[in-house]
This record gives structure tokens, C-alpha cells and sequence, in this order.
């Protein structure tokens, strides 16, 4: 199992995310779509973990995918790490804090903007900063 900068028993990570976060950043839970309070959310600033607060997108990356997550077109270089997802009997690329490894959600190659990439992540997996 790979090691974070942050790393935290599973009690503990509970203890601070309360049920509903924990569920999503740690046991790779999907809140239902168009329920997250970022979906619609479209001010400047930074999106940051929702574990750790550690930095991961910025406002400029956010557009309205339809898909009822937020999305982003791109990360902060280096603060995502990428894993191969073979659940649920789909090839998906889960999006990971590279910070801590909380879960974010999955990254797709249908994004409309020139990175062609659309970062799907669960609003309880970040929280916003201006």
C-alpha cells in the first residue's frame, strides 16, 4: 500500500470527516448527482481537499459538464494522483488527494475544453477557498 504525506488511522479519519465524507473521500463512496453544494458553484478561488486542504483545483478549471458533479478540466500539477479502476465491471482512472488518498472521484477523456479531460469529483471530497 502506497504511503501519504498525511496519513491517519481509519478511526481517526472518521472521527474528523463525520459519516457522510468519510463514506466518499475514504470508503470511495459517490454522493448522488446533482446533490453536492459545488456542483452549481462557480466563484473564484481554490478547491482544496476536503481530508486534508491541501490545494487541487483552481476556479479557472471549473465549466458545467451536465453530469451533475463538479468538473474540472485540470488539476494543480502534481496534486492528484491517478489509479486504474476496474469496479463495478467499467475501465475508469480514479482521481486521489496525493496528499492524503482520499478519494475525489474519476477523470474522463470527455471533457469540452482543449485538456479534453473532464475531472468528475464529488462535492463532499473538497471544500472552497477564495
Amino acid at each position: 500500500m502506497k504511503s501519504y504525506t498525511i496519513e491517519k488511522t481509519e478511526t481517526e479519519w472518521k472521527e474528523q470527516l463525520g459519516t457522510e465524507r468519510y463514506k466518499v473521500l475514504r470508503q470511495k463512496g459517490t454522493e448522488l448527482p446533482h446533490s453536492g453544494e459545488y456542483n452549481l458553484h462557480f466563484e473564484k478561488g481554490t478547491y482544496t481537499c476536503g481530508a486534508c486542504n491541501e490545494p487541487l483545483f483552481t476556479s479557472d478549471s471549473k465549466f458545467e459538464s451536465g453530469c451533475g458533479w463538479p468538473s474540472f478540466d485540470d488539476s494543480l500539477p502534481g496534486k492528484v494522483e491517478y489509479v486504474k479502476d476496474n469496479s463495478f465491471g467499467m475501465q475508469r482512472t480514479e482521481i486521489l488527494c496525493a496528499k492524503c488518498g482520499s478519494h475525489l472521484g474519476h477523470i474522463f477523456d470527455d471533457g469540452p475544453t482543449e485538456t479534453g479531460q473532464r475531472y468528475c469529483v464529488n462535492s463532499l471530497s473538497v471544500d472552497f477557498k477564495n
